[in-house]
């Protein structure tokens, strides 16, 4: 496995990272320790979860599972570099979402006892809270980093401005501010380039993608409608996106450049993104063991000049603002 830095920060972190959003509603808790033994024995040391995982009225059941895991002792626990969020509702009454101190605050500790541990390394905001005020968020962050409960902060889905003011707001305060930014890129989504990737490399925020493979539709999602093997592919996301015939010959060419060069298409569109700047590593959610096993080979995966030209001919890059859309 390699590792690198956090952002701006001293914190090394796996180039690939954990997505646990299975663990609970798909994966069992069984599995989920298995794949999370397995995630470590490969080297793979950043998890990511949710306070919100488990959905619906099992919210929450996600963090329980790791904090089952943890319990199990034998350093578990110590090599993790744990990441969760705070933003979504975990409760129908006033106050139980979003970024206020008083949510911020409650939601921190929920998450401490469901996960069995008594710090989260990087505590990110899952998305932008428009009527709370950055200086009350930090104050937040800043009561919960002097408590000793959360070491980093991260952004989740957040635009480039929101990066700009939260940094520029927490050096006033003379706090650290943002290391991190999770968001949605991938070789189909590209809209990031535009001004969520230059804050991030201005401001020192690693970049986290989610949904790497754009649900399914990057990991050979028409070669397994052939062979009649399509599960998650052959709906939401990819299925929509095969049905318009100029994204389907978009895929079709690059799963035929993938297969001249023999390479996996789930693999190379992971390792793409360990190419791009700022990117710390994406966020793989194997709902089992093999899936792992797959994405922990893009990290050995190595695209060549002419190969990602290749790719940028077929999936176009879109930034960086302005001049994506202006002189």
């Amino acid at each position: 496995m390699e590792y690198t830095q956090l952002g701006r920060s001293g914190l090394k972190v796996s180039r690939l990272v954990l997505g646990t959003m299975n663990f609970g509603p798909v994966t069992d808790e069984s599995d989920s320790h298995a794949i999370m033994d397995a995630a470590h024995a490969a080297g793979l040391n950043f998890f990511d979860t949710a306070n919100v995982y488990g959905f619906g009225e099992n919210k929450g059941r996600t963090e329980e599972i790791i904090g089952s895991w943890f319990a199990k002792g034998g350093g578990r626990r110590e090599k993790t570099v744990l990441a969760t969020k705070v933003y979504g509702d975990m409760g129908s009454w006033p106050n139980e979402g979003r970024l206020s101190a008083l949510n911020i605050r409650r939601a921190a500790d929920a998450s401490l006892k469901r996960l069995g541990t008594d710090h989260i390394d990087v505590y990110q905001f899952h998305h932008v809270d428009r009527n709370t005020p950055w200086d009350e968020v930090w104050q937040a962050i800043d009561v919960l980093v002097q408590q000793g409960k959360i070491l980093y902060a991260g952004s989740s889905n957040h635009a480039g401005w929101h990066i700009a003011q939260a940094n520029e707001t927490a050096a006033r305060r003379g706090s650290l501010g943002l290391v991190s930014e999770q968001c949605l890129y991938n070789l189909v989504e590209r809209r990031v380039e535009m001004e969520i990737l230059p804050a991030a490399q201005s401001y020192g925020l690693g970049v986290i993608p989610w949904s790497p493979l754009h649900g399914g539709l990057l990991g050979g999602a028409i070669r397994k409608e052939t062979e009649g093997g399509a599960s998650r592919s052959a709906k939401g996301r990819s299925a929509d996106a095969l049905k318009n015939a100029a994204q389907r010959e978009q895929i079709q060419s690059y799963e035929d450049a993938c297969a001249e060069h023999g390479l996996d298409p789930g693999e190379v569109a992971l390792a793409w993104l360990l190419t791009r700047p700022a990117v710390t590593g994406p966020i793989v959610g194997p709902r089992t063991g093999a899936q792992l096993e797959s994405a922990l080979r893009a990290v050995e995966v190595k695209l060549s000049e002419d190969f990602l030209a290749t790719l940028d001919t077929i999936f176009p890059p879109v930034g960086p603002a302005p001049e994506v859309f202006a002189w």
